[in-house]
């Protein structure tokens, strides 16, 4: 058997009843998140965009948008999977060597469950393979020192789980999975330099690419097996060699994602706490700001400090702010939270964030980067105009594997993204439904994310979810 059939025959294999009871609380935990990320970003320009590009070439059709309306499932993928991933405030799983979103799967999942008329528990199951799958090549084939991004680890996951939904027989799905493994090797160059819309969209695509070949496999149409052993494949051209025995492999991989405590690119989130702690701690004033050193692990300052993916001191977009730690400390200190309403142009833009930002230094540091992946150091040192100097260390902080949030927590996240598109009404039941969705339809699901939804008997009945 070639690497992608052991692939196909792990997922083909895999269930509802192979999830651990912690695996299925964190999944049910992690789709309640990536649903409030959603709904967070009904209203984002990018993602009206993405829906007018639906509306106009993909819709009506068989799956559910979620805010409203429908599409073929393809263009549900794309559309739904754009809307979890906009914010930059979803799940990350850390590599040594690699970082990546597992949940832009959820769109894709979502879909394909919908489509196939899909049980809650297969949803669960699918969604679970595909963070394995992403993760564990993470963890053994880093792509992002060779230039490519991580959607290529991302293709081997999403078609996986697209073809478990499409109930694939393991020949088809190995088949499916040579086609996107063969076909999506996007490059690394969507999240260096000026980052532009595609760093949120290069997901979704792929997600959209994978159901589309996932259903052309089941048809019968035959992908390269050998793609990553073979001549000219995948370990010669791009990863070097690896191999993971997927004979092996549960599906608990979920359990050791990072959920985001703020909505900024994960690397940041010690250094924002550090920040927000000073803050907090001690009565000083932006203004009286004479220098901020930031010293951090390496993958943090190469891919958010300046170091090798790029100068992060000129922010003018959503995409450049989040993705840089001066703007990120700096916002900090000055709005005491970093939330969707820092990244707002009229935010960004502002003297105060610009005018700080340029007072921040920022460098590795060997220590802390021998620490990382299980913990994110940062220190924070600020030197005050009256000679005064302050600092704080953070190691992690809410949302990683040591501190992981809880359904409390989680609840709290997706009510303050999903506020401004929902009632409380519908929050509740969105919220339910998620933490019982192993007796729930996918359908059922998608149908209270459309907004019309039957109450319970008595309530008020809401009908529509969009800007309140």
């Amino acid at each position: 058997m070639t690497q992608v059939e052991r692939l196909a025959d792990f997922a083909n294999r895999a269930s509802f009843d192979s999830l651990s009871t912690n695996a299925r609380e964190q999944i049910k935990i992690r789709i309640l998140d990536s649903l409030g990320c959603a709904l967070g970003a009904l209203d984002a320009g990018p993602t009206k965009i993405v829906r007018k590009y639906v509306d106009d070439l993909g819709a009506p059709g068989s799956c559910t948008l979620i805010g409203g309306g429908s599409a073929r499932p393809d263009y549900a993928a794309f559309y739904n999977a754009a809307l979890v991933r906009y914010l930059d405030f979803n799940d990350s799983y850390l590599a040594k060597g690699e970082t990546c979103h597992p949940s832009d799967n959820l769109g894709v999942c979502l879909a394909a469950g919908e489509y196939a008329g899909s049980s809650g528990r297969e949803l669960m199951a699918a969604l679970a393979i595909a963070y394995q799958v992403q993760c564990r090549l993470s963890d053994e084939a880093p792509v992002r020192a060779k230039g490519f991004d991580h959607t290529v680890q991302g293709a081997y996951a999403a078609t996986a789980a697209a073809g478990k939904l499409l109930r694939l027989d393991a020949c088809h799905l190995a088949n499916a999975i040579a086609i996107s493994a063969t076909a999506l090797n996007a490059l690394r160059v969507t999240r260096t330099g000026v980052l532009s819309n595609w760093k949120g969209l290069a997901y979704p695509y792929t997600g959209a690419d994978c159901f589309r070949n996932a259903v052309l496999a089941g048809y019968g149409i035959t992908g390269p097996l050998e793609v990553v052993e073979g001549n000219k494949g995948f370990i010669e051209s791009i990863a070097g060699p690896f191999n993971v025995n997927w004979a092996e492999e549960d599906l608990d991989r979920i359990t050791r994602t990072t959920l985001k405590k703020y909505n900024a690119e994960i690397h940041s989130q010690t250094a924002i706490e550090a920040a927000l702690q000073l803050r907090r701690e001690h009565p000083i004033k932006p203004s009286e700001i004479d220098r901020i050193d930031l010293t951090t692990f390496e993958v943090a300052f190469n891919i958010i400090g300046g170091g090798e993916e790029g100068n992060k001191s000129t922010v003018r977009t959503k995409e450049q702010a989040d993705h840089s730690l001066p703007y990120l400390i700096s916002v900090a200190l000055l709005d005491r939270q970093v939330m969707p309403e820092q990244y707002a142009p009229e935010r960004i833009l502002r003297p105060d964030v610009q005018a700080l930002m340029k007072k921040v230094a920022i460098r590795p540091n060997a220590g802390y980067s021998a620490r990382f992946p299980d913990e994110m150091p940062a220190r924070i040192t600020i030197a005050l105009r009256n000679g005064q100097v302050i600092e704080r260390e953070v190691l992690n902080c809410e949302g990683s594997c040591g501190l992981p949030m809880d359904r409390n927590a989680a609840y709290r996240k997706f009510e303050i993204l999903s506020a401004p598109a929902t009632s409380d009404a519908q929050r509740k039941a969105i919220a339910e439904m998620v933490f019982d969705l192993e007796n729930h339809p996918v359908v059922d699901l998608m149908t209270l994310l459309r907004g019309t939804a039957s109450q319970p008997a008595g309530a008020k009945v809401v009908v529509s979810i969009g800007r309140r």
